[in-house]
């Protein structure tokens, strides 16, 4: 097993050597666990501090000033005995990611995943994958948070088919849905979010501009999702995939033993969806071309197990083109299931945006579309032989994701404190007061506003709320000095999606880690954090790149949505 940043030093470059102290600096945290039980008690110690001082915090556009709440006051400690379930609960990314993970499991142990692989290997050019994982993963966040948990995995899989390293794939593809998260090649629930919430704050403005709707930076989003996918595929090419060979990191997954006796003793091994199948699995539906352990059937000839290159058995490719128009048969009829007149699905005057049921049900549909496929191609392939193979298949992948539940209670209960007692709040309005304070104009003064946006990215990961707190003031600000509402929603962009891959806050960097450890089983926060910092990096600045070209061209961001208000 290789340690990370354990080669030899001669065959280091000097950014090598940079990335390693990076990642030995970021390994030198406590392991993710002690880190938020740390920061929980930091965060009970400052809110009742400023609760005993009386600070407040007034959001603008509000005449509510929002106190201060302590933890460690009586009606702290009454809301933490009557929520710390609820706040575990009701932790957001148990919502997508256990529920995603059961379909998953069924895809993955039916030997479905496998077999899309195998015919991805024989199809797509190596060279192109990096590419391909960039395209896929800015736009999956269609998807919204479910993008997390599926892209990193498949990505891993798919490059280490294609003889590529797979670690490259787990990280670029992570990498590429966290940074690219506010732009897509398509129109996302989250442009009609931020258009919302644009919106209602322009309204007060003497000239409001151009009206804000979910397409007023389309054209600035393509052209960003088309450069992104491209520096994300010349950063696992040029950056990522050459440090990992340099420093030795391993390009196949330890023993299940091995990684759950070196997790446990980091505090934080186990694995992810589509990362490390579980012994059944390895022995059963993961390998191509064998039945599960349930059916007990033996495996077909001429098939080596586990060999990514082996091409397809005739009866794994029928298995194939019936899962392929299950899924389009089970899309079919949810589509038509939205389209009538008078869905249930609709939302209110009959659309879909900003809100409906249908965005909504996201979650549902992606299970359905691994589920479904999965469980036909595993009737048809052989691997599911009997009804009681498919709890056995979710079991297997609940198993693997143990680690990351458990720290979901700390999670959940910290980011609940965080929100509840007003903290995050008053970091935000005060960070975008200083901006304010400094008098900047002109263009200078939107460099000044992304960079902001993308330190306090940094401890308020929701890009939502982060928009309500920065809009409040930026919109009418930068309305006043003669920009776009648009282009000032444009610009946030930036900053809430380029540092979201290198935050602890992000709650899917910890289930990354659990992915990663499958791989390496000593990897720590830092080696992510040290593995992401080159994207963060080239992300904002191509990022700004482009904001810069609209800006210095006029070319409007959106239909009828240009950079000036006089434009």
């Amino acid at each position: 097993m290789s340690t990370p940043g354990a080669a030899p030093a001669g065959g280091l470059t000097r950014g090598d050597r940079l990335l390693g102290w990076v990642e030995r600096t970021g390994n030198k945290l406590p392991e993710p666990f002690l880190l938020f039980v740390g920061l929980f008690v930091v965060i009970a110690l400052v809110s009742t501090l400023g609760a005993v001082l009386g600070v407040s915090v007034t959001v603008p556009g509000s005449d509510e000033a929002i106190p201060v709440r302590g933890l460690l006051t009586g009606e702290g400690l009454t809301w933490l005995t009557t929520n710390l379930g609820a706040n575990f609960i009701g932790f957001p990314p148990l919502l997508t990611v256990l529920t995603i993970l059961l379909a998953v499991g069924v895809a993955e142990r039916s030997g479905l995943l496998s077999a899309i692989i195998r015919m991805l290997f024989h199809s797509a050019p190596p060279w192109a994958l990096p590419y391909v994982v960039g395209a896929v993963g800015v736009t999956a966040s269609v998807m919204s948070d479910t993008a997390f948990v599926i892209v990193p995995p498949l990505a891993a899989m798919v490059f280490g088919a294609a003889g590529r390293h797979p670690v490259a794939g787990l990280l670029g593809g992570f990498a590429a849905v966290g940074a690219g998260y506010s732009t897509s090649f398509v129109v996302t629930s989250l442009d009609a979010l931020f258009a919302g919430i644009t919106t209602a704050v322009a309204q007060v403005l003497p000239d409001p501009g151009a009206p804000v709707t979910a397409i007023s930076n389309y054209y600035y989003n393509v052209v960003s999702a088309v450069v992104l996918t491209v520096v994300t595929g010349l950063v696992i090419t040029k950056v990522l995939e050459p440090r990992l060979e340099r420093i030795g990191v391993p390009r196949q997954q330890v023993e299940e033993e091995q990684a759950d006796a070196v997790g446990a003793a980091a505090d934080a091994g186990g694995s992810a969806p589509g990362v490390a199948p579980s012994p059944a699995a390895r022995e059963g539906a993961g390998r191509p071309g064998r039945r599960s352990a349930a059916a007990g059937a033996e495996e077909e000839p001429g098939t080596e197990p586990g060999d990514p290159s082996a091409p397809l058995t005739a009866r794994e490719r029928r298995a194939v083109r019936a899962a392929a128009a299950a899924g389009l048969l089970a899309a079919a009829v949810m589509l038509v299931a939205v389209l009538l007149p008078g869905s249930p699905w609709r939302g209110e005057g009959g659309g879909y945006l900003p809100e409906s049921p249908l965005l909504d049900s996201i979650v549902f549909i992606v299970f359905v579309m691994f589920a479904v496929p999965g469980l036909v191609y595993g009737r048809v392939s052989g691997s599911l032989a009997t009804g009681a193979d498919v709890p056995a298949f979710m079991q297997g992948a609940i198993r693997d994701l143990a680690p990351f539940i458990a720290l979901a209670f700390v999670l959940g209960n910290f980011i609940a404190l965080f929100t509840w007692s007003g903290v995050g709040t008053w970091l935000a309005v005060e960070g975008a007061a200083g901006l304010e304070a400094i008098g900047l104009t002109g263009y200078p003064a939107v460099l000044c506003f992304v960079l902001l946006a993308s330190v306090l990215n940094l401890f308020i990961i929701s890009g939502s709320s982060l928009w309500t707190l920065m809009a409040a003031v930026f919109v009418p600000l930068f309305a006043l000095l003669g920009f776009e509402p648009a282009f000032t929603q444009g610009a946030f962009r930036i900053g809430d999606a380029a540092t979201q891959i290198l935050t602890p806050l992000n709650p899917y960097m910890i289930v990354l880690l659990t992915m990663l450890r499958r791989y390496e089983p000593e990897a720590g926060l830092g080696s992510i954090i040290s593995r992401m910092l080159p994207f963060t990096v080239f992300f904002w600045l191509a990022w700004v790149a482009v904001l810069t070209v609209f800006f210095l061209t006029g070319t409007p961001l959106g239909p009828g949505s240009g950079v000036r208000l006089d434009s």
